[in-house]
């Protein structure tokens, strides 16, 4: 089996390069050799943060031989006077490499059957590979030596191996050789046999190439390390991606400090460790010990030096921390909501004490709409920015809301109180937890709401590449905590009222508003069309204003979801689709007039649909009650012209059909589906 090893090797890479440039590479070539029709079993990728290598498999030595019909000129331009190939036509023979008499006439043309012979898999990557690492992309891509070209760090060495034999390639000034690099600490050169000794070669020289069995490595040795002391370690899986990728060859070590620092808030002293430094916290009895793990890329036996350095520079930390600490809870916490005044929030939009203001306004409005206590949301609302002008948030700006809550808590604030400040950011992330308490969840739906109704009064809505205070976030986590947590809030109401309270003037405050609705829409129809059918989702949305019932909107998808895959669909589909298709033009508030009615099948299905009501109803009861519908709609249909002559009578018929109409738009918009 035919194998390929491309080694790239480079001074040390970002952490955040190497697993996307390892993906990028990966991608191109799979895209060349599926370009040049060459069939491949597999492309391996491994990866140090001083490499990056592919090894692939099971390919053919050359493409395979072609060939192609190739259209020519037409016959009168082709042919002279005579029957004889005119320059043109002996032109287009040359041009593909034919004999004369080798091309034939096929639909007032001539034409040419070409062959072409495969092109060795050698050629393909010596005529490539240099292309595809100079094209790779990435932030803070750099020149080196007096080279015009850029990368994320100077190329050093090249490694280029076909099955036992170096392929020969060039990439920036360096030409490859069958040489890699062991450990920094271990061998300047170590050659490479073949492919299939890569990766044991190089851990006989202390380097494991492989970053998955790196990271493996790193959790087994840590934890074991750990039992040491009969302690647990917090491995938090950016952190451990991020260790996986600045080191080679992963040694843990032990490290301590005063226990003097555990008397600050545990997250900040486990971001100093974790975010910080690139330590692992340890645990015994859910309780963080004074003692962490740092991971090491050294060989030897002796670490006093190691530890001694990461346990001079944690301390250091600690201490700003502590000092910071001190520093802040000499008042009460309360007091920083005023020192909010010198913070601007946003150009035009006030200060981060307005915003507070406009927050509280937002989050009283929710409790009372939710009949949620509004003591303790309140409360939340006014203290949930407090710590932004605190020593140890401008020192630590990812905790801000966890220092808060610890503050809170320390200045006797309730315990709803306390974890709502610290929830009203959440989620944190695409994928990460929502608020449990209901003061986080209000209060941080408040918060959110403003942030992007202030972007939008700014006119800095979110493009392809830019997204001002991370609105995408925010509009996502108030849909997902509003349908999640079961919470019966109008977000069209929510929308206007924050309008309402902006500190700017707004020429066309109904302009605002549609673009903001719509823009929730869009992130509502993102979110759900990855787990539900496109066409259900718009549906869904289409119907009616989907945004004043978001839970409602969740349990109308759900439903429909389901029932779209039944057999007994497509008849309901199909009457909700003749309604819509006669009545789409029409709109009316007005019920039909009874004594216009001059044929039994209108009555029929007037009486019909005033056993329908909806607000008494779930969907699947809606749902059976409109199946029961169906024969008196295709009676109507059969029996009644709707456009009749008429005008009143039509008027009342179209009216007629709107009333039974607006019963399946409480379900969806069925015009949408695509059964």
């Amino acid at each position: 089996m035919n194998k390929y090893l491309l080694e790239i090797g480079t001074e040390e890479l970002p952490y955040k390069f190497v697993n996307t440039g390892l993906s990028q590479l990966k991608t191109a070539f799979e895209k060349l050799l599926k370009e040049n029709n060459i069939e491949f079993s597999d492309i391996k990728s491994y990866s140090t943060p001083r490499r990056l290598t592919l090894i692939i498999e099971g390919f053919e030595e050359k493409q395979p031989d072609t060939v192609k019909t190739v259209k020519g000129p037409i016959l009168n331009i082709a042919y002279d006077e005579n029957g004889n190939l005119s320059k043109a036509g002996q032109g287009f023979a040359k041009k593909n490499g034919v004999d004369e008499s080798a091309l034939y006439k096929e639909d007032n043309y001539i034409w040419a059957k070409v062959e072409q012979k495969g092109k060795s898999i050698k050629d393909i990557l010596q005529e490539n590979v240099e292309k595809i690492v100079l094209k790779m992309q990435g932030p803070y891509f750099m020149r080196w030596a007096d080279l015009d070209v850029k990368f994320q760090r100077p190329i050093r060495w090249v490694v280029s191996l076909l099955n036992n034999d170096e392929l020969k390639i060039k990439i920036a000034d360096v030409e490859s050789t069958r040489y890699s690099r062991g450990h920094r600490f271990k061998s300047d050169k170590v050659e490479i046999k073949n492919p299939d000794s890569y990766l044991e070669t190089l851990f006989q020289n202390n380097v494991v190439a492989d970053s998955k069995r790196r990271k493996e490595i790193i959790i087994e040795s840590a934890k074991k390390k750990a039992q040491e002391v009969n302690a647990d370690v917090y491995m938090e899986e950016g952190l451990l991606e991020e260790v996986t990728n600045i080191c080679e060859w992963p040694v843990p070590v032990i490290c301590n400090f005063d226990e003097k620092y555990l008397k600050i808030p545990e997250k900040v002293t486990v971001t100093v460790m974790a975010v910080h430094q690139r330590y692992f916290p340890m645990y015994k009895d859910g309780k963080l010990l004074n003692s962490f793990i740092t991971i090491t890329n050294y060989i030897g036996n002796n670490f006093d030096n190691i530890k001694a350095g990461n346990e001079r520079v944690v301390v250091a930390r600690l201490d700003d921390a502590i000092f910071f600490f001190n520093e802040d809870t000499k008042k009460p916490f309360e007091n920083y909501v005023e020192e909010l005044k010198g913070i601007t929030f946003q150009k035009g939009m006030g200060s981060m004490y307005d915003k507070t203001l406009r927050i509280e306004e937002l989050s009283k409005m929710l409790a009372e709409k939710t009949n949620k206590p509004a003591n303790t949301i309140e409360r939340t609302a006014h203290l949930c920015k407090a710590d932004l002008v605190t020593s140890l948030v401008f020192e630590f700006t990812e905790l801000q809301g966890f220092i808060g809550s610890d503050y809170a808590f320390n200045s006797g604030e309730k315990p709803q109180v306390v974890q709502g400040i610290k929830e009203h950011y959440y989620p944190l992330g695409a994928d990460t937890e929502l608020a449990e308490s209901i003061e986080g969840q209000l209060v941080g739906i408040a918060d959110k709401i403003d942030t992007i109704t202030a972007v939008f009064a700014e006119g800095k809505k979110p493009t392809g590449s830019t997204d001002p205070l991370g609105v995408r976030r925010a509009t996502l986590g108030i849909i997902k905590t509003i349908i999640q947590k079961g919470l019966n809030i109008d977000i069209e109401e929510l929308i206007e009222k924050s309008i309402d309270l902006m500190p700017v003037e707004i020429k066309d405050k109904k302009a605002l508003f549609e673009e903001i609705k719509n823009f929730f829409e869009q992130r509502l129809n993102i979110y759900y069309t990855e787990k539900y059918r496109h066409d259900v989702v718009d549906a869904c949305i289409s119907n009616c204003g989907v945004l004043k019932n978001l839970k409602g909107f969740a349990e109308r998808i759900e439903f429909l979801s389901q029932k779209v895959s039944c057999d007994s669909f497509n008849s309901i589909n199909e009457a909700a689709n003749r309604i819509i298709r006669i009545t789409k033009a029409f709109k009316t508030n007005q019920l039909p007039n009874e004594s216009l009615f001059n044929n039994a099948a209108e009555k029929q299905l007037w009486e019909c649909t005033k056993t329908i009501n909806t607000d008494n109803l779930n969907y699947s009861e809606l749902f059976e009650k409109l199946e029961k519908a169906i024969p008196a709609i295709d009676e109507f249909f059969e029996k009644v012209l709707v456009m009749d002559k008429d005008e009143k009578v039509k008027e009342n018929r179209l009216t007629l059909l709107y009333s039974i109409k607006l019963k399946f738009d409480k379900i969806a918009d069925f015009s949408k589906l695509v059964i």
